[in-house]
């Protein structure tokens, strides 16, 4: 991070992050670890006397090699190839390795982007699990506003799997149309000269292009997911960040309270807006492999996490829109985890490089968070599925 970027008081221009340009470099390697400092958030708090404690137990990985494109990489090298802010690997329960960087600490929370997706619905199982919330009910039955909308025959399993038939372009450097006024309507981005301010619900059931049927391929659309959360929030009469925290954030001991970033009504970012330090991250990791189990008390209900691993639909996922960045391995999506399914691994993706990768078999977690120049890095997305599968192998 430049020495120079938001220091002084204040900064320079040129050296401030803003509302305009916290998702570009270099300005990211400072905003994505303080996004709570440019947009509005709602925490989600930890029980600060019941964390959830780790053994640390080091192990020297300076051997491990990385091959990419006729390139080996070293882990040092590929952190920094990878533009890696934290990392933190557990294996059997213990951390065999964490490392920081750009100005991060094991105390800092920073945004997921994607990861979030993984996360909600996380919460959705808690809620299915406890009969509030059924898959299979027509999202209409939940929040009758969206009927007219693309949502109106679409049921919580087409949203829970990116299957909503929904004409929506996730072009993510595009400076213009739906997915610009969307990143408005989140707080994600300035108004322009004489623009009215929107908001994240009216934007979802102002939503009515269609491009197939429900139930038709894997369609990577971020509001799929924050409908997820506002469909969480109806169902059970409570907001999401309070829903996190009671159902997930305190029982599995977190150590560090997390947070959302929210619209101008309250309305949470679920797609992207999820913060949390990299340990908590991997906490979730490990409560998964555990089978959603913490001293005995089920959390996540089992079925749910064996329901991700088992039972996505591999075509639905080749025929996707996303396929192409993953170099022809054999997955499926479900539950908004990506898995690999020869492996049995389910991975949280998100844009500019963050990644948690969950393998029950070999009981291991890895937790990684970036500041990624691009959003979508094709390269940089196959050099880290490549060290989540060296590292996997390493510990065979």
């Amino acid at each position: 991070m430049s020495s120079a970027l938001m220091s002084g008081f204040p900064s320079l221009p040129k050296d401030q992050a803003t509302l305009a340009n916290w998702r570009t470099d270099p300005y990211n390697k400072w905003a994505f670890h303080h996004v709570r400092d440019l947009v509005p958030s709602s925490d989600i708090p930890n029980t600060p006397a019941d964390i959830w404690q780790f053994e640390s137990d080091p192990r020297d990985l300076s051997s491990l090699s990385v091959e990419h494109d006729g390139t080996s990489y070293s882990i040092d090298r590929l952190l920094d190839a990878t533009n890696t802010d934290g990392l933190a690997i557990l294996h059997r329960g213990k951390v065999i390795f964490e490392r920081y960087a750009n100005g991060m600490s094991a105390d800092t929370p920073h945004i997921l982007m994607s990861v979030s997706k993984s996360m909600t619905a996380l919460v959705a199982g808690i809620l299915v699990g406890k009969r509030i919330l059924d898959p299979e009910q027509p999202v209409v039955s939940i929040i009758p506003e969206l009927r007219g909308s693309v949502y109106s025959d679409a049921k919580v399993r087409h949203v829970l799997d990116m299957r909503v038939g929904l004409r929506f372009d996730e072009n993510y450097l595009a400076t213009s149309g739906p997915i610009v006024e969307y990143r408005k309507a989140t707080g994600w981005n300035p108004l322009g000269p004489g623009e009215s301010a929107s908001d994240l619900r009216s934007f979802l059931t102002g939503l009515t292009d269609r491009e197939g049927p429900d139930g038709g391929p894997f369609h990577y659309v971020s509001p799929n997911s924050d409908l997820l959360g506002w469909i969480l929030e109806r169902a059970s009469g409570v907001r999401f960040a309070d829903l996190m925290s009671t159902h997930l954030w305190r029982p599995m001991g977190a150590q560090y309270s997390a947070y959302v970033t929210v619209d101008r009504f309250g309305a949470p970012r679920c797609a992207g807006g999820i913060c949390t330090t990299v340990m908590d991250l991997a906490r979730v990791g490990q409560l998964m492999l555990q089978g959603g189990s913490r001293n005995g008390t089920s959390i996540i209900p089992s079925g749910w996490i064996d329901d991700i691993l088992a039972n996505g639909d591999p075509a639905a996922w080749s025929a996707g829109d996303l396929a192409p960045y993953f170099g022809g391995r054999s997955m499926h999506y479900r539950n908004k985890w990506y898995v690999l399914r020869d492996r049995k691994m389910a991975l949280g993706l998100g844009i500019h490089g963050q990644n948690v990768f969950v393998e029950p078999a070999k009981e291991l977690v890895i937790a990684k968070v970036s500041s990624q120049a691009a959003p979508l890095d094709a390269p940089l997305t196959e050099l880290t599925l490549r060290f989540a599968e060296t590292v996997s192998d390493h510990f065979g």
